[in-house]
């Protein structure tokens, strides 16, 4: 019993501290000046995008040169524009992690 419940706290501890370095990364690219987990801002919430995106199996392909391109039309009429201090890697790293916000 003590066993499980060590494996299972430290599963916790490695799953939050991945959520936070991406959560990190998103601060450092500057996509937290449009977007938030939970709320609206100038582009939509995580969460939102992660409900839209739900079962898509080309969606993290889609969103993945949607952050390094940009794009428009998708949630309103304002534009994302195409986030050139992105690498290709760091851009499949914040695609999965905002998939992974349910």
């Amino acid at each position: 019993m003590k066993y499980s419940l060590l494996v299972g706290s430290v599963l916790a501890v490695m799953a939050s501290g991945s959520a936070m370095a991406n959560m990190d990364l998103a601060k450092a690219k500057n996509c937290m000046a449009c977007h938030s987990v939970d709320t609206k801002i100038v582009g939509p919430a995580y969460k939102d995008v992660a409900k839209k995106y739900s079962g898509d199996k080309t969606a993290e392909a889609k969103l993945v040169q949607k952050v390094l391109k940009g794009g428009t039309g998708v949630w309103g009429p304002i534009p994302m524009p195409a986030n050139a201090q992105v690498t290709e890697a760091e851009a499949k790293t914040l695609v999965k992690w905002i998939l992974s916000t349910k």
